[in-house]
């Protein structure tokens, strides 16, 4: 009995192996006629088949004329216009980074224009902080500059910032936003236009004013530059276009999406403060909180931030607003 099991098992088992050998050579030989098909057939058929046409790649719009400042862009010439044409293709199809911009926007432009209002620059300058730091305050390039307008430690000094081991005012929109006003100023007086104000940004007053010397021309658009300096006005122009038309580029953003501006008030402080933590909370708030709102507060390991004698700075404290407040702010702006 237990003899005449074992060879039934082993029928079973051989009828089972060679039915498996029979559909692996059917499959083999259906999948050597499909290659058979592909090789025969046109390539872009292929391809056209596979394309889900809601993702077809297209160029993105040029407008016909282009201003910052309220200096035109000669877009007459071939250089300028495939330069111009070149940072819009980048920045539009670099979607992830172009869309968080576009949802910080919502928080900084009020306060930034307002600023710049106040400095009496123009608000196209808004596009440099842009270009620089993504509006980033905590944004620290690989050579040390810092905060959303990207100061340097001798450059920040030089225009009034602090920078020691408690505070680092470049990482202070506000402070930063003033300081870059300046500058931009400065520049302006030196070159007479905002546009070479704005490559100076880039490169130095000093850089720019040797180019134009040696080469013997007086406008941005004619200058032979290091490659970031040629490529920097375009790419401000580009954020300019694409953030004033997203829809135009693509970008569809509900309000909702959008980042709030931060709701705060300020206090002055005049004195040191031991702890903080214990500050924070004392104010209702925690100090990730502090940190978000005061993005200027170095990373000191005691928690403590230490005034000089006499030394002022406003600090912001985190408040609930509610939707019928955030109306009336937003009414008041």
């Amino acid at each position: 009995m237990k003899k005449n099991s074992f060879y039934f098992v082993v029928i079973i088992l051989v009828s089972l192996t060679s039915l498996g050998y029979i559909f692996r050579t059917e499959r083999l030989h259906l999948l050597q006629n499909e290659a058979v098909k592909v090789l025969n057939t046109d390539s872009s058929e292929v391809y056209n088949n596979d394309l889900n046409v809601d993702e077809n790649v297209v160029s993105v719009f040029l407008p016909p004329v282009v201003t910052f400042c309220n200096e035109e862009v000669p877009l007459h010439l071939q250089s300028v216009k495939e330069s111009m044409d070149y940072e819009l293709v980048v920045n539009t199809y670099r979607h992830s980074r172009t869309l968080l911009i576009l949802k910080k926007l919502n928080r900084w432009r009020t306060e930034i224009d307002t600023i710049l209002k106040q400095e009496g620059v123009p608000l196209d300058l808004f596009y440099v902080a842009v270009a620089e730091s993504e509006l980033n305050n905590n944004a620290r390039s690989h050579v040390g500059a810092m905060g959303m307008w990207q100061f340097m430690e001798r450059t920040g000094k030089e225009y009034g910032m602090i920078n020691n081991r408690y505070i680092d005012q470049r990482r202070d929109p506000v402070v930063a936003t003033r300081a870059a006003c300046k500058y931009f100023k400065r520049a302006y007086n030196r070159f007479g236009n905002w546009t070479l104000a704005a490559a100076s940004y880039n490169m130095g007053m000093t850089g720019v004013s040797n180019r134009i010397k040696k080469q013997g021309v007086n406008s941005y658009y004619d200058l032979y530059l290091n490659r970031e300096t040629a490529r920097y006005v375009y790419r401000i122009l580009a954020f300019k276009q694409i953030l004033e038309n997203p829809e135009q580029y693509g970008f569809n953003l509900a309000e909702d999406q959008l980042y709030e501006p931060f709701h705060y008030r300020e206090i002055v402080l005049d004195s040191s403060v031991n702890d903080l933590i214990d500050y924070a909370k004392s104010h209702n708030t925690n100090y990730k909180e502090l940190r978000r709102l005061n993005p200027w507060l170095n990373n000191s390991r005691d928690f403590k931030l230490v005034l000089k004698k006499g030394q002022e700075l406003k600090i912001k404290i985190p408040i609930e607003v509610s939707l019928e407040k955030e109306k009336e702010l937003a009414v008041l702006k």
